[in-house]
């Protein structure tokens, strides 16, 4: 799937996934169609930078982002940053990722985030530089566009710069762009799943069942 000779984007997914859930599996399947995406790689986070420790260790939470994955032929997953004790850096993974043994300078990629995260970019570390590597789509509710005015000035000035209205663009060059596009709204979220889990309520219908049982077995999330 990720052939670097392949001009087709591919999608970058990063995160915690403390757990993986179906609000990020739906994310991704509407931005493979969304986009013409040739597929997303997970990337779950081995140590975040910006965020506290998550619950899970980073072995379970690949697993878990594993078996979620499993069945869709479009989904990759990538163990790179759980098997290094260095934290985890957007620019730093798509870094790695630019790198001839992996996608190489020219496969456009396309790193997905939601509309919160976005919001919030000029506060990750070298976000500028973020544009050199890859394009950044950015979900958001239907209805609920981003709104330029909201966002911090040297953000606002960087979407209004990059902002490309037709996604078949992505493919004509490895990075700079920003696209938007609407996806289905659906409130879950990992912390509301981990508080369940610890009071040993149902999280059925939240995220897979394979992942529910690798939870089970794991007797993760018992305390919050």
């Amino acid at each position: 799937m990720s052939d670097p000779s392949c001009g087709q984007p591919l999608g970058i997914f990063g995160g915690t996934f403390d757990p993986i859930h179906f609000g990020h599996l739906r994310l991704a399947e509407e931005a493979t169609e969304a986009l013409d995406l040739a597929g997303i790689r997970w990337i779950p986070a081995g140590r975040p930078a910006l965020r506290r420790p998550p619950m899970a260790s980073a072995r379970d939470r690949l697993a878990m982002v594993g078996l979620a994955t499993s069945d869709n032929l479009r989904f990759e997953v990538d163990s790179c940053e759980v098997d290094t004790d260095a934290p985890s850096y957007s620019v730093s993974t798509l870094e790695r990722l630019r790198r001839d043994d992996h996608c190489g300078p020219l496969r456009p990629l396309v790193l997905l985030v939601g509309a919160d995260a976005f919001a919030g970019l000029a506060d990750w570390y070298r976000w500028e530089a973020l544009f050199e590597l890859a394009h950044v789509a950015v979900a958001h509710r239907p209805g609920f566009p981003i709104q330029p005015e909201r966002l911090p000035p040297l953000l606002a000035e960087c979407l209004r710069d990059r902002l490309c209205a037709q996604p078949e663009l992505l493919a004509s060059s490895p990075s700079g762009r920003i696209v938007v596009f609407a996806m289905t709204p659906l409130a879950i979220s990992a912390t509301h799943i981990r508080d369940l889990l610890a009071r040993h309520r149902s999280v059925r219908y939240l995220l897979p069942e394979s992942v529910i049982g690798h939870i089970r077995r794991e007797n993760l999330y018992l305390e919050c």
